[in-house]
Parts: C-alpha cells; sequence; structure tokens
C-alpha cells in the first residue's frame, strides 16, 4: 500500500524501462511509493502478431485490475504499443490510468499542425498516431502526420548496441524536423537521443519525463480528493 503520499503502479511490457522510469518517479517526486508489474511476454506477442492479440488484451486487463486490488491510487502504462488496448481494459476499474505518451501529444497538437511521428517499432506508429488524432479531435483540430519508421534501431538497441539505435534515431529524426512543425519519438526508449540532438529548428517530444509528471499531477489531484 502507498503512504500519505501515494501509490504509482506501472505496468510494463518489457524489462527495458524499469530502471530509468523508478529514477524518473525517484527525481520527480521522490516521496511517492512505487510498484511494478512486468510481463516481457506482452511485448513479444504485439510484435510477432503485428499487433494487440485477444491473449494480450486479457493479460493487460488483468494486470490493470491486480493493480487496483493492491492498492494503486494511479496506474501508469509504459508501452506505446499498447496504448489503446490499456485504455480499453481501463474503461472496467475505479482507478486513474495515465498513458506514458498522453501529454506528450497534447503537446504535440499545441506545437503545429503538421506532426511528425518517429518509431523504430512498426507496432507503436498506429497507436502513437492514432492517440494525436484523437487528441486533436477534442482540440478541434485539423492536423497532419508524417510517419517515420526507423529500420534496424530497434534490434540494435535489444542487441545492447545504443550507439547504432541511437545514431539511425538522430538521423531520422533530424531529416523529419525540416518539414515538420513538432516532431514525436513514440518510445520511451528514444529519449536516450535528447542528449546528442542539440540544437532542432523544430520542438522534439520524448515521452518518459512527460509522461512520469503527468502521472504525478494526476496523483497528487487523486490524493487531494481522498483527503
Amino acid at each position: 500500500m502507498g503512504g500519505t503520499s501515494g501509490l504509482i503502479t506501472i505496468l510494463h511490457t518489457s524489462f527495458v524501462a524499469v530502471d530509468d522510469l523508478t529514477a524518473l518517479f525517484n527525481e520527480v517526486a521522490p516521496d511517492v511509493s512505487l510498484r511494478h508489474i512486468v510481463d516481457d511476454s506482452l511485448l513479444d506477442e504485439v510484435l510477432s502478431e503485428g499487433g494487440v492479440t485477444p491473449g494480450v488484451q486479457k493479460r493487460l486487463a488483468s494486470y490493470l485490475g491486480a493493480a487496483e486490488e493492491l492498492g494503486s491510487d494511479v496506474i501508469f502504462s509504459q508501452c506505446s504499443s499498447v496504448g489503446e488496448a490499456v485504455d480499453v481494459a481501463a474503461a472496467d476499474i475505479a482507478v486513474p490510468v495515465v498513458r506514458i505518451d498522453s501529454r506528450m501529444a497534447e503537446l504535440a497538437c499545441e506545437a503545429g499542425t503538421r506532426i511528425g511521428v518517429v518509431a523504430t517499432l512498426g507496432t507503436t506508429l498506429a497507436p502513437t498516431s492514432e492517440l494525436i488524432e484523437k487528441t486533436a479531435r477534442a482540440r478541434s483540430q485539423s492536423i497532419s502526420i508524417d510517419c517515420v519508421l526507423v529500420e534496424g534501431a530497434f534490434e540494435a538497441l535489444r542487441a545492447g548496441n545504443r550507439a547504432e539505435h541511437n545514431g539511425l534515431v538522430l538521423d531520422a529524426v533530424r531529416s523529419l524536423a525540416e518539414r515538420v512543425d513538432v516532431v514525436v519519438c513514440a518510445q520511451g526508449s528514444m529519449a536516450a537521443i535528447v542528449s546528442e540532438l542539440g540544437d532542432t529548428a523544430v520542438p522534439v517530444l520524448t515521452s518518459p519525463r512527460l509522461g512520469v509528471s503527468h502521472a504525478v499531477e494526476v496523483l497528487r489531484d487523486r490524493m487531494k480528493e481522498k483527503a
């Protein structure tokens, strides 16, 4: 159970982001308790099947239910590839569920109408684009989305070659930035390029810090309601 500052449970589809997100939450809100639910079969199944399967959807629903039962005040969904499926499952629980990329989508729509989306996984392009389009519709905003899949980058990251991953993503981001108003990096793992990116003509958004800050805001509001 969380203390007076609340409990956030993070739902992961791989172990890649556990340490980085823990560090971010500890930096942004060191008083918040954290729990992690990790099922690294989820992303493998999404990749092999080209999208969310009924089995993935069922497991996601069970994990959200488990997070609610253990006393979570907020559930944080780490994986963009299962974002839409998490939204569906979230309708069946009372705990707020925050997607890692929802605040990023809001800021992208605020930045302009020509939005570039860069991903290293094909399965992430559609959920991220759909989230941005949904956000734009809520704002009665007309947008265009330019999607770029960075071939080979995800494989390089999984093989432990972060330098190759970063180089491929950097090239794609810089090229896309020349023809859009804002660039969205669809996966949290792509935040690793920020320190190497330098100045760009347009904003380049990554989700981890934005998502963590959003989750903490939702938590603070919830704790005020419960006080």
